[in-house]
């Protein structure tokens, strides 16, 4: 069995260690002090920004007051003499941006809550969120810490679960899990939706994740189709919502890496959806957004053709975005599908129209602005 890492602390006089729960993978604090409603937010923040981070004993609520004044103190730092503006490079800004995302969320990070064995919060005030930390963590008999930023994260995936993201081209609602993509990007799903399709009893959905594209295919007609993940929340995720949509007949989901095993045969119908900008993932939770060097998608490219039926069509759907952040070009997306021994049959486009294209203080905005989401249609040369 693994060992889990450990965090410490000294509290009454007395070196305390519990369990260190993190699924975005940050290490545990190496200095931890105790803190309750006492505590000033500018002292917490000079806390926070040297490492030190603190494990909270006070009221739940006024952990969140204060969490939201770090946040402020972040965004503001007024006693931060105001650099001067440096022009950069699009790529430049993208890598900029993500660091200060990064650096940002280890800072906010830094605010710690205690958690009973079954996720029971033992502080004045507190929610109850057993069952949004089932859902992440799995079940938990012994005591833990957290950090409430996490925690927020967890919340807010459950309600996520809960209410669900409407689909227009199902007429139904996909429910995400933690750590698992949401369909809120609907143009890639329109395409799917309403592409002609070839002559297919059976399709192959690589990458399935919420098994959005699987019921959409599904529910086109398509006799059967075998969705593949190899994330074993986006497995579950998938098959929670096939069985909701009552597809189980249709689609099968299977754990593989990219294309199914050699026995499903091939299929005139190949449909996949990969992470779009190829940068490495800080941790295991944006793997659906980050394809370190473009992996699956040149796993994907190189492997199609030895899956498609002689007249079949591989649909790739991906965004441009990589090329306006000159992460990715568009000759090498066409070297890679000529080395792949495909060849375009047709490129489906559209806008997007989520709310970041028309954000010009967002530091990507003109990538963004010109951001286009395309449909490929490939056959076998």
């Amino acid at each position: 069995m693994l060992s889990h890492p450990t965090i410490s602390w000294i509290e009454s006089g007395k070196t305390i260690t519990a369990r260190w729960q993190s699924e975005s993978g940050a290490r545990p604090p190496k200095s931890v002090v105790i803190a309750d409603d006492t505590i000033k937010a500018d002292t917490a923040y000079r806390l926070v920004c040297e490492g030190t981070a603190l494990l909270w004993r006070g009221d739940f609520q006024n952990a969140r007051h204060l969490l939201e004044a770090l946040s402020r103190r972040i965004e503001n730092p007024g006693h931060v003499r105001k650099a001067k503006k440096v022009e950069h490079s699009i790529t430049e800004a993208f890598h900029l941006h993500r660091q200060a995302q990064s650096q940002r969320a280890r800072t906010l990070g830094m605010l710690l809550l205690p958690f009973d064995a079954q996720h029971f919060i033992p502080l004045r005030r507190a929610p109850d969120v057993r069952q949004a930390c089932s859902e992440a963590y799995g079940e938990m008999d012994v005591p833990y810490v957290a950090s409430l930023r996490e925690l927020q994260g967890l919340i807010g995936a459950h309600e996520w679960r809960k209410k669900g993201v409407e689909i227009a081209a199902l007429e139904e609602r996909i429910h995400p899990h933690y750590g698992v993509y949401s369909p809120v990007r609907g143009e890639y799903v329109a395409m799917v939706a309403s592409t002609p399709l070839p002559a297919a009893d059976l399709a192959f959905d690589i990458g399935t994740g919420t098994g959005v594209l699987a019921a959409v295919l599904a529910k086109r007609g398509v006799k059967r189709i075998i969705a593949t993940d190899q994330d074993a929340r986006a497995l579950a995720c998938a098959k929670d919502n096939i069985a909701r949509l009552g597809l189980k007949k249709q689609v099968e989901v299977i754990a593989a890496d990219l294309f199914p095993p050699e026995k499903f045969g091939l299929a005139p119908l190949i449909v996949c959806n990969p992470p779009w900008i190829p940068a490495r993932p800080s941790s295991a939770l944006e793997g659906a957004v980050y394809d370190h060097e473009s992996a699956m998608l040149r796993g994907f490219l190189s492997g199609l053709a030895a899956h498609l039926t002689k007249d079949g069509e591989g649909w790739l759907i991906v965004s441009d975005l990589a090329e306006h952040l000159c992460l990715r070009s568009r000759e090498e997306l066409l070297a890679w599908i000529a080395a792949g021994g495909l060849k375009v049959l047709e490129r489906i486009d559209v806008k997007p129209h989520h709310p970041k294209s028309k954000d010009d203080s967002d530091p990507l905005h003109a990538a963004r602005k010109a951001e286009v989401t395309s449909l490929w249609r490939l056959a076998v040369q």
